[in-house]
């Protein structure tokens, strides 16, 4: 079989950075300035080469960074205040909560407390619930990113069988919906799936959002098939140097492969410039939709 279709995630990076960049610029002349502000709970070193890479991306493209910290042993209610000021802040046009927080803590009622209009990433189960309808006020970024490499892809949902390994809360399960809301057939596969290879190799298009390297293999793929590799993996190779790779092994499946993403370089920089729009069009709904809840 011929090689597949590689899909350069840092080229459709790169154009939604130049589009983050313009829309800013338009913004800020009309004198809005959309903004990320991340609150970071723990040992702020941890965190710190995460925090610098977000900083550099946003004043790429002109949106204000701020980072905000709380130590280790900050509780819920004192999280839960800081968010609130961040909530009530006109200044702040984007809130990030930066994962995992320390043991104790509940994240999801933490983000439930986020501003769903200022919620960058998608992940208040108020946006949650209404991507069920298609109408989210803001969805999660690599979902967002799966729909944008398809578009770039060149690939139209409609009538495909599509095929979802993982369905996580952030990935998995908000590209089900959204393949749905594009008249795919879904089926949706987890841990208890019987046999993962009965359902793959039916399907016309296979996401796989685990974050398990290599679970995916030739024998697993159709031929032809588009294969969306959402899985960031970090392993060491005999010499002991580590490496990123996908959930999907990568040299098997391209010779079956008709479309192909690759990790690195693949759904993950699309995830990440995908943050950058999302905060912009936080900052912009916020200015001219009406706002639908309460908070």
């Amino acid at each position: 079989m011929s090689e597949p279709r590689i899909i350069n995630g840092e080229s459709i990076a790169r154009r939604l950075r130049e589009e983050a960049a313009d829309a800013v610029r338009r913004m800020t002349a009309e004198g809005a300035q959309p903004s990320l502000d991340v609150l970071m709970v723990g040992d702020p070193s941890a965190g710190a080469i995460y925090a610098r890479s977000q900083r550099q991306q946003c004043e790429q493209v002109g949106i204000v960074y701020r980072l905000h910290t709380l130590p280790e042993d900050a509780t819920e209610s004192a999280i839960r205040e800081r968010i609130r000021e961040l909530n009530s802040d006109p200044a702040v046009t984007g809130i990030l909560l930066n994962l995992p927080l320390p043991p104790g803590i509940d994240t999801h009622a933490m983000q439930f407390y986020i501003d769903p209009y200022k919620d960058v990433e998608g992940v208040n189960p108020a946006n949650i619930g209404l991507l069920f309808y298609d109408s989210p006020i803001m969805a999660p970024c690599t979902a967002l990113a799966v729909m944008e490499v398809l578009k770039e892809a060149g690939v139209s949902v409609r009538g495909l069988d599509a095929v979802v390994v993982g369905q996580g809360p952030v990935a998995g399960r908000p590209i089900s919906l959204f393949l749905g809301h594009e008249m795919a057939t879904v089926t949706g596969c987890h841990i208890a799936t019987k046999d993962l290879a009965e359902h793959t190799r039916r399907a016309d298009l296979l996401v796989v959002a685990v974050g398990k390297p290599g679970l995916i293999r030739a024998e697993h793929v159709r031929p032809g098939a588009i294969v969306i590799d959402v899985g960031i993996n970090r392993v060491r190779d005999a010499e002991g140097r580590t490496r990123v790779v996908g959930d999907v092994d990568y040299d098997s499946v391209r010779r079956v492969a008709g479309v192909l993403t690759p990790v690195p370089g693949g759904v993950g920089p699309v995830t990440v410039a995908m943050l950058l729009r999302s905060a912009v069009e936080a900052a912009r709904k916020q200015l001219v939709v009406p706002r639908r809840l309460d908070t």
